[in-house]
């Protein structure tokens, strides 16, 4: 399935990492908070500018890594089983380089 995002939107997947404490211990998924990194899988044309004619470019493209809110987006499960996250591209907080 190829997902195309609208306007100012982009879809981001999730890199989870594994957690441990100081002392080695691996955490399960149910004490863990939500990842805040991802990569960008597909990005919108971008916004229409005030006058109708042409549009914004977004300042991210496929494939870079970024940080993003906590609570940020709508999360979207594919029928391959990938989590997928959708979220205006104001709710990126950084790109990772």
């Amino acid at each position: 399935m190829k997902l195309k995002p609208l306007e100012d939107r982009v879809v981001v997947k999730a890199i989870t990492e594994e957690e441990k404490t100081a002392s080695g211990i691996v955490l399960p998924d149910t004490v863990k908070e939500k990842p805040t990194l991802g990569e960008i899988i597909a990005v919108g044309d971008g916004k229409w500018d005030e006058t109708g004619s042409k549009r914004i470019p977004l300042d991210v493209k496929p494939g870079d890594r970024v940080i993003y809110g906590k609570y940020s987006g709508t999360e979207y499960k594919t029928s391959d089983g990938d989590e997928l996250l959708i979220l205006r591209a104001s709710e990126i907080l950084a790109v990772v380089s």
